[in-house]
Protein backbone atom coordinates (compact mmCIF):
# COMPACT_ATOMS: atom_id res chain seq x y z
CA UNK A 1 0.00 0.00 0.00
CA UNK A 2 1.71 3.47 -1.21
CA UNK A 3 1.51 6.33 1.13
CA UNK A 4 -1.02 8.24 -0.22
CA UNK A 5 -3.42 5.11 -0.48
CA UNK A 6 -2.60 4.67 3.56
CA UNK A 7 -3.12 8.35 3.82
CA UNK A 8 -6.93 8.40 2.07
CA UNK A 9 -7.54 4.78 3.81
CA UNK A 10 -6.61 5.52 7.75
CA UNK A 11 -8.05 6.63 10.70
CA UNK A 12 -11.60 8.76 9.71
CA UNK A 13 -11.19 8.06 6.04
CA UNK A 14 -11.70 4.65 6.03
CA UNK A 15 -13.37 3.05 3.53
CA UNK A 16 -16.82 1.66 3.26
CA UNK A 17 -17.71 -1.65 1.84
CA UNK A 18 -20.20 -0.57 -0.24
CA UNK A 19 -20.72 1.30 -3.60
CA UNK A 20 -22.13 3.92 -5.17
CA UNK A 21 -23.27 5.52 -1.21
CA UNK A 22 -23.19 8.90 -1.75
CA UNK A 23 -24.95 10.77 0.84
CA UNK A 24 -27.83 13.25 0.35
CA UNK A 25 -27.19 16.38 2.55
CA UNK A 26 -26.20 19.25 0.02
CA UNK A 27 -29.09 22.15 0.16
CA UNK A 28 -30.54 24.48 -2.48
CA UNK A 29 -28.01 27.12 -1.04
CA UNK A 30 -24.97 24.56 -1.21
CA UNK A 31 -25.80 23.70 -4.99
CA UNK A 32 -26.07 27.23 -6.32
CA UNK A 33 -23.04 28.46 -4.05
CA UNK A 34 -21.28 25.41 -5.49
CA UNK A 35 -21.78 25.95 -9.05
CA UNK A 36 -21.27 29.47 -8.87
CA UNK A 37 -17.47 28.76 -7.18
CA UNK A 38 -16.50 26.99 -10.30
CA UNK A 39 -17.82 29.99 -12.66
CA UNK A 40 -16.52 32.79 -10.41
CA UNK A 41 -12.88 32.53 -10.76
CA UNK A 42 -9.84 32.82 -13.50
CA UNK A 43 -12.33 33.24 -16.28
CA UNK A 44 -13.69 36.94 -14.41
CA UNK A 45 -10.97 37.97 -12.06
CA UNK A 46 -8.17 37.45 -15.19
CA UNK A 47 -9.94 36.50 -18.29
CA UNK A 48 -12.23 39.54 -18.11
CA UNK A 49 -8.89 41.66 -19.32
CA UNK A 50 -8.64 39.77 -22.51
CA UNK A 51 -12.51 39.68 -23.44
CA UNK A 52 -12.58 43.80 -22.33
CA UNK A 53 -9.22 43.69 -25.29
CA UNK A 54 -10.87 42.31 -27.50
CA UNK A 55 -14.47 44.20 -27.45
CA UNK A 56 -14.35 46.57 -25.63
CA UNK A 57 -17.24 47.51 -23.16
CA UNK A 58 -19.81 46.33 -25.67
CA UNK A 59 -18.42 42.53 -24.33
CA UNK A 60 -21.09 42.55 -22.23
CA UNK A 61 -23.41 41.97 -24.94
CA UNK A 62 -21.66 38.80 -25.56
CA UNK A 63 -21.81 37.78 -21.93
CA UNK A 64 -25.51 38.06 -21.79
CA UNK A 65 -25.61 36.09 -25.24
CA UNK A 66 -23.63 33.01 -23.59
CA UNK A 67 -25.76 33.64 -20.36
CA UNK A 68 -28.66 33.39 -22.32
CA UNK A 69 -27.22 29.79 -24.04
CA UNK A 70 -26.37 28.69 -20.77
CA UNK A 71 -29.95 29.52 -19.40
CA UNK A 72 -31.78 27.00 -21.85
CA UNK A 73 -28.74 24.69 -21.03
CA UNK A 74 -29.53 24.51 -17.41
CA UNK A 75 -33.08 24.81 -17.88
CA UNK A 76 -32.99 21.24 -20.24
CA UNK A 77 -31.07 19.79 -17.16
CA UNK A 78 -33.56 21.12 -14.87
CA UNK A 79 -36.19 19.24 -17.19
CA UNK A 80 -34.61 15.98 -17.29
CA UNK A 81 -34.26 16.29 -13.47
CA UNK A 82 -37.90 16.45 -12.81
CA UNK A 83 -38.29 12.77 -15.27
CA UNK A 84 -35.08 10.99 -14.02
CA UNK A 85 -35.07 10.99 -10.52
CA UNK A 86 -31.49 10.08 -8.54
CA UNK A 87 -30.02 10.20 -12.04
CA UNK A 88 -26.92 13.25 -13.10
CA UNK A 89 -26.29 14.85 -16.56
CA UNK A 90 -23.88 11.52 -17.58
CA UNK A 91 -26.95 9.62 -16.94
CA UNK A 92 -29.23 11.94 -18.53
CA UNK A 93 -26.79 11.77 -21.78
CA UNK A 94 -26.92 7.62 -21.23
CA UNK A 95 -30.12 7.48 -21.63
CA UNK A 96 -30.72 9.66 -25.04
CA UNK A 97 -27.83 8.22 -26.54
CA UNK A 98 -26.29 5.27 -24.85
CA UNK A 99 -23.19 4.26 -23.04
CA UNK A 100 -20.90 5.26 -25.91
CA UNK A 101 -22.14 8.95 -25.79
CA UNK A 102 -21.94 9.00 -22.05
CA UNK A 103 -18.62 7.09 -21.88
CA UNK A 104 -17.07 9.84 -24.13
CA UNK A 105 -18.41 12.72 -22.38
CA UNK A 106 -17.70 11.64 -18.91
CA UNK A 107 -14.06 11.25 -19.28
CA UNK A 108 -14.02 14.28 -21.21
CA UNK A 109 -15.35 16.65 -18.20
CA UNK A 110 -13.16 14.86 -16.04
CA UNK A 111 -10.03 15.81 -18.38
CA UNK A 112 -12.16 18.86 -18.57
CA UNK A 113 -12.20 19.37 -14.31
CA UNK A 114 -8.82 18.22 -13.81
CA UNK A 115 -6.96 20.29 -15.81
CA UNK A 116 -8.88 23.30 -14.31
CA UNK A 117 -7.89 22.20 -10.80
CA UNK A 118 -4.19 22.33 -12.17
CA UNK A 119 -4.28 26.00 -13.82
CA UNK A 120 -6.10 26.74 -10.30
CA UNK A 121 -3.92 25.41 -7.37
CA UNK A 122 -0.90 26.98 -9.77
CA UNK A 123 -2.17 30.43 -9.86
CA UNK A 124 -3.24 29.99 -6.11
CA UNK A 125 0.30 29.52 -5.55
CA UNK A 126 1.57 32.18 -7.47
CA UNK A 127 -0.99 34.88 -5.75
CA UNK A 128 0.22 33.50 -2.65
CA UNK A 129 4.25 34.60 -3.52
CA UNK A 130 2.41 38.13 -3.42
CA UNK A 131 2.96 37.37 0.66
CA UNK A 132 5.30 34.57 0.12
CA UNK A 133 8.08 35.44 -1.80
CA UNK A 134 10.99 33.30 -1.18
CA UNK A 135 9.03 30.05 -0.84
CA UNK A 136 9.13 28.18 -4.58
CA UNK A 137 6.15 28.14 -6.48
CA UNK A 138 5.94 24.58 -6.22
CA UNK A 139 5.80 23.74 -2.74
CA UNK A 140 2.79 26.48 -2.46
CA UNK A 141 0.80 24.91 -5.50
CA UNK A 142 1.04 21.42 -3.45
CA UNK A 143 0.03 23.24 -0.17
CA UNK A 144 -3.03 24.44 -1.95
CA UNK A 145 -3.99 20.94 -3.66
CA UNK A 146 -3.56 19.16 -0.49
CA UNK A 147 -5.92 21.89 1.58
CA UNK A 148 -8.50 21.59 -1.41
CA UNK A 149 -8.18 17.28 -1.32
CA UNK A 150 -8.42 17.07 2.19
CA UNK A 151 -11.64 19.66 1.76
CA UNK A 152 -13.25 17.17 -0.21
CA UNK A 153 -12.61 14.33 1.92
CA UNK A 154 -14.89 15.56 4.78
CA UNK A 155 -18.64 14.52 4.46
CA UNK A 156 -20.85 16.06 1.64
CA UNK A 157 -22.44 18.34 3.91
CA UNK A 158 -19.25 19.55 5.83
CA UNK A 159 -18.04 19.89 1.93
CA UNK A 160 -21.12 22.20 1.00
CA UNK A 161 -20.91 24.54 3.77
CA UNK A 162 -17.65 25.44 3.26
CA UNK A 163 -18.22 25.97 -0.36
CA UNK A 164 -20.92 28.21 0.64
CA UNK A 165 -18.68 30.37 2.63
CA UNK A 166 -15.60 30.08 -0.04
CA UNK A 167 -18.04 31.04 -2.76
CA UNK A 168 -19.59 33.65 -0.61
CA UNK A 169 -16.16 35.54 0.25
CA UNK A 170 -15.86 36.15 -3.72
CA UNK A 171 -19.40 36.74 -4.39
CA UNK A 172 -19.41 39.38 -1.15
CA UNK A 173 -16.68 41.22 -2.61
CA UNK A 174 -17.65 41.24 -6.32
CA UNK A 175 -20.95 42.95 -4.75
CA UNK A 176 -18.98 45.60 -2.78
CA UNK A 177 -16.85 46.28 -5.86
CA UNK A 178 -19.74 47.27 -7.60
CA UNK A 179 -21.14 49.27 -5.45
CA UNK A 180 -17.74 51.33 -5.29
CA UNK A 181 -17.28 51.28 -8.58
CA UNK A 182 -20.76 52.62 -9.42
CA UNK A 183 -20.07 55.65 -6.02
CA UNK A 184 -16.97 56.35 -7.91
CA UNK A 185 -18.54 56.49 -11.55
CA UNK A 186 -21.38 59.21 -10.36
CA UNK A 187 -19.42 61.08 -7.97
CA UNK A 188 -21.32 59.94 -4.68
CA UNK A 189 -17.60 58.88 -3.51
CA UNK A 190 -15.08 61.82 -4.18
CA UNK A 191 -12.25 60.83 -6.04
CA UNK A 192 -10.13 63.25 -8.10
CA UNK A 193 -11.57 62.36 -11.24
CA UNK A 194 -14.69 61.29 -11.71
CA UNK A 195 -15.61 60.32 -15.00
CA UNK A 196 -19.17 59.82 -15.38
CA UNK A 197 -20.17 58.01 -18.51
CA UNK A 198 -17.43 59.26 -20.43
CA UNK A 199 -15.55 56.00 -20.85
CA UNK A 200 -18.11 54.14 -22.42
CA UNK A 201 -18.12 56.53 -25.02
CA UNK A 202 -14.49 57.59 -25.90
CA UNK A 203 -11.59 55.54 -27.37
CA UNK A 204 -14.04 54.16 -30.34
CA UNK A 205 -17.17 53.85 -28.64
CA UNK A 206 -19.39 51.49 -26.95
CA UNK A 207 -18.32 48.64 -29.77
CA UNK A 208 -14.79 49.99 -30.87
CA UNK A 209 -13.63 46.90 -32.93
CA UNK A 210 -17.11 46.61 -33.71
CA UNK A 211 -20.18 44.44 -33.81
CA UNK A 212 -17.65 41.05 -34.97
CA UNK A 213 -15.43 41.71 -32.36
CA UNK A 214 -18.69 40.40 -29.77
CA UNK A 215 -18.47 37.01 -31.49
CA UNK A 216 -14.59 37.00 -31.24
CA UNK A 217 -14.85 37.25 -27.45
CA UNK A 218 -16.94 34.18 -27.56
CA UNK A 219 -14.03 31.71 -26.36
CA UNK A 220 -13.45 33.10 -23.49
CA UNK A 221 -16.43 33.92 -22.32
CA UNK A 222 -17.35 30.63 -22.49
CA UNK A 223 -14.61 29.41 -20.45
CA UNK A 224 -15.57 31.87 -18.16
CA UNK A 225 -19.06 30.16 -17.89
CA UNK A 226 -17.65 26.82 -17.30
CA UNK A 227 -18.62 24.92 -14.36
CA UNK A 228 -21.94 26.45 -14.32
CA UNK A 229 -23.01 22.67 -15.38
CA UNK A 230 -21.47 21.27 -12.22
CA UNK A 231 -25.67 21.62 -11.01
CA UNK A 232 -25.75 18.34 -13.35
CA UNK A 233 -23.38 17.00 -10.64
CA UNK A 234 -25.02 17.42 -7.51
CA UNK A 235 -28.63 15.77 -8.36
CA UNK A 236 -27.45 12.27 -6.65
CA UNK A 237 -26.53 13.92 -3.32
CA UNK A 238 -29.47 16.25 -3.20
CA UNK A 239 -32.67 15.88 -1.45
CA UNK A 240 -35.90 16.58 -3.52
CA UNK A 241 -33.73 17.45 -6.32
CA UNK A 242 -36.51 17.22 -8.99
CA UNK A 243 -38.06 19.71 -7.01
CA UNK A 244 -35.73 22.07 -6.08
CA UNK A 245 -33.68 21.97 -9.68
CA UNK A 246 -36.00 24.83 -11.39
CA UNK A 247 -35.54 27.35 -8.42
CA UNK A 248 -32.30 26.98 -8.40
CA UNK A 249 -31.50 27.41 -12.19
CA UNK A 250 -33.42 30.73 -12.16
CA UNK A 251 -31.87 32.22 -9.06
CA UNK A 252 -28.39 30.87 -10.53
CA UNK A 253 -28.57 32.33 -14.03
CA UNK A 254 -30.14 36.13 -12.86
CA UNK A 255 -27.18 36.30 -10.67
CA UNK A 256 -24.35 34.86 -13.00
CA UNK A 257 -25.52 37.10 -15.84
CA UNK A 258 -25.14 40.04 -12.95
CA UNK A 259 -21.89 38.98 -11.42
CA UNK A 260 -20.68 39.21 -14.94
CA UNK A 261 -21.75 42.03 -16.71
CA UNK A 262 -21.94 44.80 -14.11
CA UNK A 263 -18.36 44.05 -12.75
CA UNK A 264 -17.14 44.30 -16.75
CA UNK A 265 -19.54 48.04 -17.31
CA UNK A 266 -17.71 48.86 -13.58
CA UNK A 267 -14.17 48.46 -14.86
CA UNK A 268 -14.60 49.83 -18.21
CA UNK A 269 -16.52 52.86 -16.80
CA UNK A 270 -13.32 53.98 -14.38
CA UNK A 271 -10.49 52.48 -17.01
CA UNK A 272 -10.94 53.27 -20.47
CA UNK A 273 -11.08 49.76 -22.19
CA UNK A 274 -7.84 50.25 -24.12
CA UNK A 275 -5.88 51.22 -20.77
CA UNK A 276 -6.56 47.89 -19.02
CA UNK A 277 -3.05 45.79 -19.11
CA UNK A 278 -3.61 41.81 -19.64
CA UNK A 279 -0.47 41.72 -16.59
CA UNK A 280 -2.43 41.82 -14.18
CA UNK A 281 -6.61 41.93 -12.87
CA UNK A 282 -8.75 44.17 -13.98
CA UNK A 283 -10.06 44.37 -10.78
CA UNK A 284 -6.73 44.90 -8.92
CA UNK A 285 -5.92 48.06 -11.40
CA UNK A 286 -9.41 49.42 -10.88
CA UNK A 287 -8.16 49.24 -6.79
CA UNK A 288 -5.16 50.64 -7.36
CA UNK A 289 -6.69 53.54 -9.23
CA UNK A 290 -9.09 54.26 -6.36
CA UNK A 291 -5.91 54.94 -4.19
CA UNK A 292 -7.51 52.93 -0.93
CA UNK A 293 -5.35 51.64 1.59
CA UNK A 294 -4.38 48.45 1.33
CA UNK A 295 -6.31 47.94 -1.90
CA UNK A 296 -3.68 45.59 -3.34
CA UNK A 297 -3.84 42.69 -0.29
CA UNK A 298 -7.50 42.87 -0.42
CA UNK A 299 -7.34 41.73 -3.79
CA UNK A 300 -5.04 39.48 -3.70
CA UNK A 301 -6.91 37.72 -0.88
CA UNK A 302 -10.41 37.52 -2.89
CA UNK A 303 -8.23 36.07 -5.92
CA UNK A 304 -6.84 33.13 -3.87
CA UNK A 305 -9.71 32.07 -2.86
CA UNK A 306 -11.50 32.78 -5.73
CA UNK A 307 -8.87 29.72 -7.57
CA UNK A 308 -9.31 27.77 -4.72
CA UNK A 309 -13.28 27.74 -4.11
CA UNK A 310 -12.89 27.07 -8.12
CA UNK A 311 -10.62 24.18 -7.92
CA UNK A 312 -12.89 22.90 -4.75
CA UNK A 313 -15.44 22.99 -7.15
CA UNK A 314 -13.42 21.33 -9.87
CA UNK A 315 -12.33 18.25 -7.48
CA UNK A 316 -15.92 17.54 -6.45
CA UNK A 317 -16.94 17.72 -10.16
CA UNK A 318 -14.09 15.45 -11.31
CA UNK A 319 -14.83 12.79 -8.84
CA UNK A 320 -18.51 12.68 -8.87
CA UNK A 321 -18.32 11.93 -12.39
CA UNK A 322 -15.88 9.26 -11.84
CA UNK A 323 -17.55 7.77 -9.41
CA UNK A 324 -20.81 7.82 -11.31
CA UNK A 325 -19.21 5.68 -14.02
CA UNK A 326 -18.05 3.23 -11.71
CA UNK A 327 -21.10 2.93 -10.68
CA UNK A 328 -22.13 2.58 -14.13
CA UNK A 329 -19.52 0.39 -15.34
CA UNK A 330 -18.02 2.84 -17.33
CA UNK A 331 -15.14 3.03 -14.95
CA UNK A 332 -12.67 0.45 -13.17
CA UNK A 333 -15.13 -0.64 -9.78
CA UNK A 334 -12.32 0.58 -7.35
CA UNK A 335 -13.41 4.28 -8.04
CA UNK A 336 -17.15 3.78 -6.83
CA UNK A 337 -15.72 3.06 -3.37
CA UNK A 338 -16.82 5.72 -0.41
CA UNK A 339 -15.11 6.26 2.65
CA UNK A 340 -17.41 6.26 6.32
CA UNK A 341 -17.95 10.38 5.52
CA UNK A 342 -20.19 9.15 1.74
CA UNK A 343 -17.01 10.73 -0.16
CA UNK A 344 -15.76 8.94 -3.14
CA UNK A 345 -12.45 8.24 -1.50
CA UNK A 346 -10.73 6.15 -4.62
CA UNK A 347 -11.26 9.03 -7.13
CA UNK A 348 -10.08 11.34 -4.61
CA UNK A 349 -6.82 9.46 -5.19
CA UNK A 350 -6.57 9.59 -8.65
CA UNK A 351 -7.40 13.36 -8.26
CA UNK A 352 -4.64 14.03 -5.94
CA UNK A 353 -2.19 12.40 -7.84
CA UNK A 354 -3.38 14.65 -10.79
CA UNK A 355 -2.81 17.67 -8.75
CA UNK A 356 0.67 16.49 -7.64
CA UNK A 357 1.51 16.03 -11.01
CA UNK A 358 0.62 19.56 -12.23
CA UNK A 359 1.74 21.24 -9.31
CA UNK A 360 5.62 19.54 -10.42
CA UNK A 361 4.75 20.39 -13.82
CA UNK A 362 4.55 23.75 -12.86
CA UNK A 363 7.46 24.00 -11.63
CA UNK A 364 9.68 23.62 -14.89
CA UNK A 365 6.95 24.91 -17.32
CA UNK A 366 4.20 27.47 -16.06
CA UNK A 367 3.94 29.82 -18.35
CA UNK A 368 3.60 27.22 -21.02
CA UNK A 369 1.44 24.75 -18.91
CA UNK A 370 -0.78 28.05 -18.39
CA UNK A 371 -1.15 28.42 -22.46
CA UNK A 372 -2.05 25.14 -23.12
CA UNK A 373 -4.56 24.28 -20.71
CA UNK A 374 -6.37 27.65 -20.75
CA UNK A 375 -8.25 26.57 -23.69
CA UNK A 376 -9.27 23.12 -23.09
CA UNK A 377 -11.90 23.91 -20.41
CA UNK A 378 -13.98 26.12 -22.85
CA UNK A 379 -14.18 23.93 -25.93
CA UNK A 380 -14.89 20.93 -23.26
CA UNK A 381 -17.63 22.95 -21.85
CA UNK A 382 -18.84 23.87 -25.47
CA UNK A 383 -19.03 19.92 -26.00
CA UNK A 384 -20.86 18.68 -22.61
CA UNK A 385 -23.06 21.68 -23.12
CA UNK A 386 -24.40 20.61 -26.55
CA UNK A 387 -24.77 17.21 -24.75
CA UNK A 388 -27.33 17.95 -22.74
CA UNK A 389 -29.37 20.46 -24.74
CA UNK A 390 -29.48 17.40 -27.05
CA UNK A 391 -30.39 14.80 -24.79
CA UNK A 392 -33.27 17.15 -23.98
CA UNK A 393 -34.24 17.73 -27.56
CA UNK A 394 -34.00 13.62 -27.91
CA UNK A 395 -35.70 12.38 -24.77
CA UNK A 396 -38.72 15.02 -24.35
CA UNK A 397 -41.10 12.93 -26.57
CA UNK A 398 -40.57 9.58 -24.78
CA UNK A 399 -40.91 10.40 -21.25
CA UNK A 400 -41.85 7.75 -18.83
CA UNK A 401 -43.48 10.58 -17.07
CA UNK A 402 -44.17 14.15 -17.61
CA UNK A 403 -41.85 16.59 -16.17
CA UNK A 404 -43.53 19.48 -13.56
CA UNK A 405 -41.09 22.06 -15.55
CA UNK A 406 -40.36 22.56 -19.06
CA UNK A 407 -38.20 24.50 -21.26
CA UNK A 408 -39.51 27.05 -23.06
CA UNK A 409 -40.47 27.41 -26.78
CA UNK A 410 -39.52 23.58 -27.38
CA UNK A 411 -37.92 22.29 -29.84
CA UNK A 412 -37.35 25.15 -31.57
CA UNK A 413 -35.53 27.25 -28.72
CA UNK A 414 -33.14 23.82 -27.82
CA UNK A 415 -32.53 23.35 -31.54
CA UNK A 416 -31.23 26.48 -32.02
CA UNK A 417 -29.29 26.39 -28.90
CA UNK A 418 -27.54 23.58 -29.86
CA UNK A 419 -26.90 25.19 -33.25
CA UNK A 420 -25.50 27.98 -32.17
CA UNK A 421 -22.87 25.99 -29.48
CA UNK A 422 -22.24 24.12 -32.27
CA UNK A 423 -20.96 26.70 -34.07
CA UNK A 424 -18.78 27.90 -31.75
CA UNK A 425 -17.30 24.33 -31.43
CA UNK A 426 -16.12 24.82 -35.14
CA UNK A 427 -14.79 28.89 -33.85
CA UNK A 428 -12.82 27.34 -31.33
CA UNK A 429 -11.46 24.54 -33.57
CA UNK A 430 -10.17 27.13 -36.18
CA UNK A 431 -9.04 29.77 -33.80
CA UNK A 432 -5.52 30.12 -34.43
CA UNK A 433 -4.36 30.85 -31.18
CA UNK A 434 -5.91 28.06 -29.25
CA UNK A 435 -4.93 25.65 -32.43
CA UNK A 436 -2.07 23.81 -30.20
CA UNK A 437 -4.22 23.58 -26.88
CA UNK A 438 -7.76 21.90 -29.46
CA UNK A 439 -5.20 19.58 -31.25
CA UNK A 440 -4.51 17.94 -27.90
CA UNK A 441 -8.48 18.00 -27.10
CA UNK A 442 -9.31 16.94 -30.45
CA UNK A 443 -6.60 13.64 -29.52
CA UNK A 444 -7.94 13.20 -26.36
CA UNK A 445 -11.10 12.49 -27.53
CA UNK A 446 -10.67 10.78 -30.42
CA UNK A 447 -9.01 8.20 -28.41
CA UNK A 448 -11.70 8.48 -26.44
CA UNK A 449 -14.17 7.18 -29.32
CA UNK A 450 -11.95 4.41 -29.73
CA UNK A 451 -11.77 3.10 -26.56
CA UNK A 452 -15.37 3.63 -26.42
CA UNK A 453 -16.30 1.62 -29.69
CA UNK A 454 -14.06 -0.94 -28.24
CA UNK A 455 -15.35 -1.38 -24.45
CA UNK A 456 -19.14 -1.40 -25.60
CA UNK A 457 -18.58 -3.24 -29.24
CA UNK A 458 -20.64 -6.04 -27.19
CA UNK A 459 -22.49 -4.60 -24.19
CA UNK A 460 -24.10 -1.52 -26.05
CA UNK A 461 -27.16 -2.67 -28.45
CA UNK A 462 -28.00 0.54 -29.18
CA UNK A 463 -26.80 2.64 -32.78
CA UNK A 464 -24.41 5.62 -31.42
Amino acid sequence: MTALQTFFTSGGLELAQTEGTLQKKLKPRHISFMAMGGVIGTGIFKGSAETIGLAGPGVIVTYIFAGLLLLVVMAAMAEMATVYKNKNMKDFVQEAFGSRVSFVMGWMYCFLWLSVCVIEVIAAGSFLQYWFSEVPLWMLSLACAAFIILVNLLSVGVFGEFEFWLAGIKIAMIIIFIFLGAGLIFGIIPSDNTPYLQNYTQAGGFFPNGWSSIFSALLVVMFSYGGSELIGLTLTETENAEKVMPKIVGNFMLRIILFFTLPILIICGLIPWNEIGPESSPFVQVLASTGLPGAAHIMNFILVTAVLSAANSGIYGASRMMHSMAVGGEAPKALSQTNRNGSPVNTLLVCSVVLLGGSLLGLFAQDQLFRVLLAVPGFVVILVWICIASSQLKLRKKYPVQPTFKVWGFPYITGVVVLCLSVIAVMFVFDEGNRFSISICLAVLALLIIWSLIRFRKTDGRTV
